[in-house]
């Protein structure tokens, strides 16, 4: 999850730094691009590989291809419009989700711990958003509609982790995500980039991959309601990042609710190692 969040949180600053040349399906499709090509070349050279992608559940692949790249598409979108610390903190509606989705249709049970976990990081959040009439406005909602879509994809891989492996999920996402993301994008993008841009492009690329193979085996690991809080980490992460590159706002505020998140996240590990 360490992976993960240093992922996400390059992903997102590689999206600032392309937004100003390229449109959003135009950087999902340099994502899944990469992913792509990377993947391809990994399947060249080590032939074993092969027998992972065989075509097994290829219907729960598509849709949580399809929720997953129309959530990344409103996240992204939202990055543009927004703080970064603000889209990253609605974001996490998302372990409710995960939470609520999780018990019925993976068997999972809620402990106390678990429910502690989320119920303090979602305090944290709160202390510091510090939601008012201000933030209702239309860019909110593309998070909102994003954190859903997230929990919807996070289950699906979830129960794909049970029988299928991390290299078969993350090429079917890449190679279903990238005709999704060619059909909103300009076949001459690629012509728009210049050496500035060729950072954040590597980036993305390399992000793509790196998040979702971190992920993955994060859940092959653990249970969702245990692996997810984690993610509430990447708050305070991108408040700092926001800070440091973009002259956003860091108060207390952001600290106050950084220790309650990592709080939860601590005593719901503590719980869980136990047994």
């Amino acid at each position: 999850m360490t992976g993960a969040l240093l992922s996400f949180c390059a992903m997102a600053i590689s999206i600032r730094g392309l937004a100003g040349r390229l449109n959003i399906f135009e950087i999902l499709a340099i994502r899944s691009g990469c992913g792509v090509a990377v993947l391809l070349v990994l399947v060249a050279s080590q032939p074993e590989l092969r027998k992972a992608l065989a075509l097994k559940r290829m219907t729960l692949h598509a849709v949580r291809n399809s929720v997953h790249f129309a959530a990344q598409y409103a996240w992204a979108l939202s990055l543009t419009l927004l703080p970064l610390a603000t889209v990253f903190s609605l974001e996490f509606t998302m372990p409710a989700w995960v939470a609520l989705l999780a018990m019925p249709l993976l068997g999972e049970r809620m402990t106390i711990s678990r429910a502690g976990s989320i119920a303090l990081g979602f305090v944290g959040v709160l202390i510091i958003v510090r939601p008012g009439l201000e933030s209702f406005q239309p860019a909110v909602l593309l998070v909102l509609g994003a954190a859903l879509g997230f929990a919807v994809s996070l289950i699906a891989t979830k129960e794909l982790t049970r029988s299928v492996s991390t290299f078969a999920i993350l090429f079917w996402m890449n190679l279903m995500q990238l005709p999704m993301a060619l059909a909103g994008s300009d076949p001459r993008f690629v012509l728009d980039l210049g050496l500035a841009q060729m950072p954040f492009v590597i980036a993305v690329g390399v992000a793509g991959l790196s998040s979702h193979f971190c992920l993955t085996n994060a859940f092959r690991a653990g249970d969702a309601t245990v692996v997810v809080p984690f993610d509430f980490l990447r708050i305070p992460l991108i408040a700092l990042v926001g800070w440091l590159f973009y002259d956003e706002a860091l108060d207390l505020f952001v600290f106050a609710g950084a220790a309650l998140i990592i709080s939860g996240v601590a005593l719901n590990l503590r719980a869980e190692w136990r047994p």
